[in-house]
């Protein structure tokens, strides 16, 4: 139930919208004079907030300034009986949502009162939306091992310039947040953060994928379709598992890492291109060079930096930082209160072998969050990290 306030020395006025507005089924709240409703806006919260003008001691538009300076974003609706253009402008001037003369309409308070409920949910919406994008960009890479503090160290080095980076390590082990915090550290970090997963798009589709195509390239090929080399162009372009692209793919990146054009497929212009290049892979790239799967003079365009991101049972004493990292993204996202580890439920995670990393850990921390007590104790890692089928 959206809650309403209503600051006003008339009672009679309060009276009316009271009335008025818990018809509608809102709650409501009321301040006699500008002072104690400024004080209860501060303190509480209120969706939409009614706000007299001329009122003794505090009148609404100090109210309203207060209330902006104290960074209270409620919408503000002003309404007087003294009104005219000059003060309503005034009033949406200083950042008051709306302008109400006095006697007041049933009609218009209505249509007020819903469209400040849209600004209100815009509102809350815009902070979740806020609170998420930086839970991502700012989810620096956790962990104080070595390992962890060289790659960290690496990455603040390497950012700033535009040098190519060649990031390996096992499934899971966080190469793409590597990628990621290059690309937010460096001067790149206003234009896009491109991905192409090498490995799992088809390899008669990575072309059209990285370097796009004209219409009618192909049977499918209705209309002119940019690539991620083009969309990335300014930012930064991902290729992750750069191990398992095609052996064609390879020869056109090469050109464009070469001489920063690409060709769309079924297309003879040269594009100019400007992205910075970053790549991941799972694989041994030198045994892959070895075994013919891999061109020599790619790996090399590549790896002008090389970062190697360690397996999380390479980085035991790490894990209870990650753990605890997990238990409050996943318990926010589940919207339940936080829970706790216990000294022995950390202990037993750092006892197990991590094939899956990174991300078996977070799978693993959410299943314990889910199954298990507010306290999660080592019984329950014993009991819950190892799927159970039921």
């Amino acid at each position: 139930m959206s809650k309403i306030l209503i600051i006003d020395d008339e009672r009679a006025i309060r009276r009316a919208l009271r009335e008025i507005l818990e018809f509608e089924e809102f709650e409501v709240d009321e301040a006699e004079n500008g002072k104690e409703g400024f004080l209860k806006a501060k303190s509480e919260h209120y969706d939409i907030i009614f706000c007299d003008i001329k009122m003794p001691e505090m009148d609404g538009m100090e109210v309203l300034d207060e209330l902006l300076a104290a960074d209270v974003d409620t919408p503000v609706i002003m309404i007087s009986g003294h009104g005219n253009i000059e003060t309503a402008v005034q009033a949406i001037k200083k950042g008051a949502f709306d302008f109400i003369e006095k006697p007041l309409d049933l009609n218009r308070i209505l249509v007020t009162v819903r469209n400040a409920k849209d600004k209100t949910l815009l509102i809350e919406e815009k902070k979740v939306l806020k609170k998420t994008v930086n839970r991502f960009k700012g989810s620096s890479i956790i962990g104080d091992t070595e390992g962890i503090q060289k790659i960290k160290e690496m990455i603040e080095k390497v950012a700033p310039s535009d040098a190519r980076v060649l990031i390996t390590g096992e499934n899971g082990t966080g190469k793409e947040l590597v990628a990621r915090s290059l690309h937010d550290l460096s001067d790149r970090k206003d234009a896009p953060f491109v991905e192409v997963n090498c490995a799992a798009i088809p390899s008669e589709l990575i072309e059209s994928e990285l370097f796009g195509h004209e219409k009618g390239a192909f049977t499918s090929a209705v209309k002119q379709k940019k690539g991620k080399f083009e969309l990335a162009s300014g930012g930064t372009l991902f290729l992750d598992e750069i191990g398992d692209m095609s052996a064609s793919a390879q020869a056109k990146v090469l050109r464009a890492l070469q001489e920063n054009v690409i060709q769309r497929v079924g297309g003879e212009k040269d594009i100019k291109v400007n992205a910075r290049v970053v790549a991941a892979t799972n694989k041994d790239l030198r045994k892959e060079i070895e075994a013919g799967n891999f061109r020599e003079d790619l790996y090399h365009r590549l790896a002008v930096i090389l970062i190697h991101v360690p397996s999380l049972n390479d980085r035991r004493d790490d894990i209870p930082l990650l753990a605890e990292h997990f238990m409050t993204l996943v318990c926010a996202e589940h919207g339940i209160a936080r829970k706790n580890f216990t000294n022995e439920a950390l202990e037993e995670l750092q006892k197990l072998n991590w094939t899956g990393n990174i991300r078996e850990l977070r799978n693993i921390v959410e299943r314990l969050i889910i199954l298990g007590g507010q306290d999660i104790t080592g019984e329950d890692v014993r009991m819950f990290a190892n799927p159970q089928v039921v």
